[in-house]
């Protein structure tokens, strides 16, 4: 009689329900794929942060190779005419005082192929760069080739 008066009432009572333990469950399973979702973003970040670093670190090291291979013969081969280390920034404008600090080496050092009669007009460059991602150092290099006679002779 009593369900009957609640319904001619307008009054709904509810009769089922989830359990304690559903509840729990259900929550424990959001709060993982909540959880996934948030390491997921956070490891696109970082990943989008290392492949932009890598791509300024490029091109700090192809900007030095290519103003080495302008440079005449007797100045490539003058020590002391091309720095052997320098130092470049994240932000080319120098804007950011907190951009990350690329610290480079260029080494200028004889071919590695000795036994051929031109490695006498032949020179080895590295470049070599260093930087730190949070705590974590990373480093790239590039080697090249420049040639006694090569490009820095086209130039006028």
């Amino acid at each position: 009689m009593k369900i009957k008066q609640l319904i001619s009432s307008g009054k709904r009572q509810l009769t089922a329900a989830f359990s304690l333990v559903e509840v729990t469950i259900s929550m424990g399973v959001i709060g993982t794929i909540a959880g996934a979702m948030l390491t997921g973003i956070t490891g696109g970040f970082f990943t989008m942060k290392m492949a932009r670093e890598n791509l300024r670190a490029t091109q700090i090291m192809l900007e030095k190779v290519e103003t080495i291979r302008l440079y005449r013969w007797d100045q490539i081969t003058n020590s002391g005419f091309i720095p052997t280390w320098f130092t470049n920034y994240y932000d080319p404008n120098g804007v950011n005082p907190q951009s990350i600090a690329y610290r480079g080496t260029i080494s200028i050092d004889p071919v590695p192929f000795n036994t051929v009669s031109y490695s006498a007009n032949m020179k080895q460059i590295t470049v070599t760069l260093n930087w730190t991602t949070g705590q974590l150092p990373r480093t790239r290099s590039f080697t090249t080739y420049v040639a006694k006679n090569g490009l820095q002779t086209y130039v006028y």
